[in-house]
């Protein structure tokens, strides 16, 4: 294993001193800490499906920015489409008389316009004549482009995400774990819900540009699952779900890098890295069965 490790840890320096691949890093860094912020509140508020909806949701609004002003045109016409589903989704939240046809006509509603817009986007983008490249660059991203202005861009957006999900945390964490007390108390249920949904649409606008629309969703919702089981602590759900992010970002960069320069196929980087992501969680998975297994087992002895 010492020697594995002495002869890859040249390999890995080598391969992240060369800048399309220091970018690419500093990319999923940074995306990495705002998706993690944000993530928790998705899960605790159990929002996966509404974030999976408008990471889809901005898709035609990538095409149309695309079709009408090229590559320049993406981050307007992402950041159009991202705070009008936000606010598209946030209404559908709210429809329904009681909670449980709340939550059927959300889903319901959501499924709706996710697989309409996402359609919409795949005509638009049909009209192109460098059409299959196009669609597998808005779908998975170029990662290994990403330039130092798209890097800002990314940074930029990711701040305004953070921020507006630590301006709105106490009342985000409220509706989280006590719904019923939340309207109570008169806090505005409509506000709240569309801080969380502008933010994650911001955080989707943030990655698009790096990792495409498909991978963006398993950046915000994987990660903090993995934490939650490694840790029950509310303050490290966070910092976890970045160094998971991160890890799973440098594997994949790697993965995709020595793959492709040695192998026969050109491995998609963005690709590996949710298939990193999908690793961590099923080690951390296994091994938080293990521990409850262990954990019983040491308790029957105990007792008898």
């Amino acid at each position: 294993m010492s020697a594995w490790l002495a002869q890859a840890a040249p390999g890995i320096a080598s391969v992240f001193g060369l800048p399309f691949m220091q970018r690419a890093l500093i990319a999923i860094a940074l995306l990495a800490v705002a998706a993690a912020i944000v993530g928790v509140f998705i899960n605790f508020r159990e929002l996966e499906f509404v974030s999976d909806g408008l990471v889809h949701a901005v898709f035609p609004g990538l095409v149309v920015g695309s079709l009408i002003g090229g590559p320049a045109g993406l981050l307007p016409g992402a950041v159009a489409a991202a705070v009008l589903a936000a606010l598209l989704f946030t209404l559908l939240g709210r429809s329904g008389s009681s909670p449980a046809r709340s939550v059927g006509a959300r889903d319901a509603g959501i499924a709706v316009v996710l697989t309409g817009l996402f359609s919409l986007g795949i005509v638009l983008v049909s009209r192109s004549e460098s059409y299959v490249s196009q669609l597998q660059e808005l779908l998975f991203g170029r990662i290994l482009t990403v330039t130092s202005a798209q890097l800002w861009q990314i940074a930029v957006v990711a701040c305004f995400a953070i921020a507006i999900v630590l301006v709105t945390r106490r009342a985000q964490l409220f509706r989280a774990f006590d719904p019923a007390g939340f309207e109570a108390a008169g806090f505005s249920g409509f506000r709240t819900d569309l801080a969380l949904n502008v933010s994650v649409a911001l955080l989707v606008v943030a990655g698009v540009q790096a990792l495409g629309v498909l991978m963006v969703v398993a950046i915000l919702v994987v990660p903090v699952a993995v934490a939650r089981l490694l840790t029950s602590r509310l303050a490290l759900l966070a910092p976890v779900a970045a160094l998971v992010t991160l890890a799973a970002g440098a594997a994949g960069l790697w993965g995709s890098f020595e793959w492709s320069l040695r192998g026969s196929v050109s491995a998609s980087p963005g690709a590996m890295i949710v298939l990193s992501l999908v690793a961590l969680y099923g080690v951390a998975a296994a091994g938080a069965v293990l521990l409850r297994r262990s954990g019983r087992g040491e308790r029957t002895g105990a007792r008898a």
